[in-house]
Formats: structure tokens, sequence, C-alpha cells
């Protein structure tokens, strides 16, 4: 297995803002929200961990309109976009964009009933942080869905993963793409982080060539048929 390689933790310039959204994202947002609302509850409230330009937070909101979401991020640049995006979806009323450290959020113990995040796990440094505070401010019976790249066993696999997926790219991109999956973590050491945190009831798994998902699915009596 490749070697864990870190990079930055925060995207925090007008570059990585800009850079991030010239990415055409939908499909991949359109697939990760129905995944997402497959374990939903009916209602209550969502919190959208790194949420960046809050396209994944809107389409939530959009999806499941008895869901209030809230989105979080530490990038100033990424915040600004991210509110600049919600009121044009006019979605003020029901998606909140909030500055807050994933790893010590500093919200009550038990305050949501749906956490979801994506590609965010692999830019913190010390993941059991986020791990611990992820149990700590979901509810027992919430949902969860956190899907994350997955770092590949080999260099050949690394170089192929890159290749296949950043044609057409710009070097920026390319470079990022690279990083990112050479400082993901694998199936097995999410769930030791899992088993550390305390997190019960969740299903590790590879669910695609270059990502794991995490998932809870709420209790069956506040489970939605969104999706």
């Amino acid at each position: 297995m490749m070697e864990r390689v870190l990079e930055q933790e925060v995207m925090d310039t007008l570059e990585d803002a800009e850079e991030y959204a010239s990415i055409d994202n939908r499909e991949v947002n359109e697939t990760f929200v129905a995944q997402a609302l497959e374990l939903a509850p009916r209602t209550g409230q969502a919190l959208d961990i790194g949420t960046g330009p809050a396209e994944i937070a809107i389409l939530l909101a959009e999806r499941a309109p008895k869901l209030r979401v809230l989105g979080i991020d530490l990038g100033q640049h990424m915040l600004a976009t991210a509110r600049r995006n919600v009121a044009r979806a006019g979605l003020a009323n029901r998606v909140e964009i909030q500055r807050a450290d994933a790893k010590a959020t500093g919200f009550p113990d038990q305050s949501f009933d749906m956490i979801i995040s994506n590609s965010l796990v692999h830019h913190i440094p010390d993941p059991i942080q986020l791990f611990t505070e992820l149990q700590r401010i979901a509810r027992p019976d919430a949902a969860l869905f956190i899907k994350d790249l997955h770092r590949p066993a080999t260099r050949e696999e690394h170089t192929h993963l890159v290749d296949l997926y950043t044609r057409g790219c710009t070097p920026y991109q390319i470079r990022g793409f690279s990083e990112s999956l050479q400082a993901g973590l694998t199936v097995s050491e999410v769930e030791m982080l899992c088993q550390e945190a305390g997190l019960d009831n969740v299903k590790v798994r590879r669910c695609s060539d270059r990502h794991w998902c995490l998932e809870r699915r709420a209790r069956p009596e506040t489970a939605s048929n969104v999706a």
C-alpha cells in the first residue's frame, strides 16, 4: 500500500475557489445526493461538512424539502461562493452557511439528524479528530454518508487513476487530484477510525475504483422515502 502523504488542509485561496468552480461536478453531486437520500431521515437538521461552494447542500435541500441544511467550511473564498450560490438558488431560508472547523465544530452534542461529507477526509492530517467529532454531534439515530478518496495500493494504480480521471483538466486540477489520491484513506483505516471513535452501526465499503463510503441509515421510523 502506498504511504499516505498529506496535502493542504484548507482550500482558502481565490485560485482554489475558482478552479473548483470551473469543474462540472453536477453528475457527481447528483449521484452523491441520491445515495445520501437513501439513508436520510424524513425531516430534521442535516450538516454538510466541507461544503465548499455548497453545490451538494443546495441539491440536498432541493431534493428533500423537509430537511434544513447547514454547510460548514474553513475556506473564506469557498464560503463566499457558497453564500452566493445559496442566494442564487433561492434557498437562504433552508440552507445556512457557516465557517467552522470540522474537527471541532463547537456545536452541541447530538445536534444533527443527518451528516454528510464529500471529499473532505483526505484533507485532515489526523482523521480521528473528525470521526470523534462526528460521533459527538450526530444523534444516535442520525443518518451518515461520508464519501472520500481511497488511497491506491501501488504507484501504478495511482498513475492509472490520474491518467483516467484528469483528461482535459488543467495542470492545477491534475496536480490536485494526484495529491488528493495519495492523501486518501483505505477501507480498513476508516473502519479502525470508526471503532476508535465509537461510531456504531456504520458500514464502510469501497464504492468505486477511487472512493470509499461510510454509511448509516436513519432509523426506520425516521427514514425518508424521498429517493
